[in-house]
């Protein structure tokens, strides 16, 4: 059998990469081990993980309602991180900063600094500081994967 690469867009097997974070095996080492892995479970429908990496003080009794509704009208295409600031072993907070696109049908893009904190020994998302969507150069392939310029897609505006 294939080993198929990891939805998180990191190139690597899927098996080597999040998989053993998603089903519980080990825990993510870094904050972004464990934005991807979040990422990855939300391509796959893991409520269960989704929740369990979300810090227990940001948790809401509608959490599993309003992910299972998100993941129900959710394609994820794709993620690219941005930028990485702390999250490492040694530290104890983190922040990530990531595009992710998506169709609902219609395309759109995710685009967020997130927050993690580090406690006895596991990582937690915290919360996400929404940013505005972000632009390619008009020559450049457009954010949503068409393949087309950016500026004969989405830039046509």
């Amino acid at each position: 059998m294939r080993n198929l690469l990891c939805p998180c867009g990191s190139q690597h097997p899927h098996t080597l990469c999040c998989q053993p974070y998603v089903q519980g095996q080990i825990h993510a080492p870094t904050a972004e081990a464990l934005m991807r892995s979040r990422y990855t479970a939300y391509c796959q429908g893991n409520i269960d993980y989704l929740i369990a990496t979300h810090h227990p003080s940001q948790r809401k009794l509608s959490d599993r309602t309003h992910l299972a509704h998100s993941i129900q009208q959710t394609h994820w295409q794709g993620l690219t991180v941005l930028d990485t600031h702390k999250g490492q072993p040694p530290d104890t907070e983190g922040m990530v900063e990531f595009v992710a696109v998506y169709n609902t049908p219609i395309p759109g893009q995710l685009h967020e600094r997130s927050r993690f904190v580090k406690e006895k020994g596991h990582w937690f998302y915290l919360k996400g500081e929404s940013l505005p969507p972000l632009t390619p150069n008009r020559n450049q392939p457009c954010w949503c994967g068409s393949g087309n310029k950016f500026k004969h897609c989405h830039g046509a505006n």
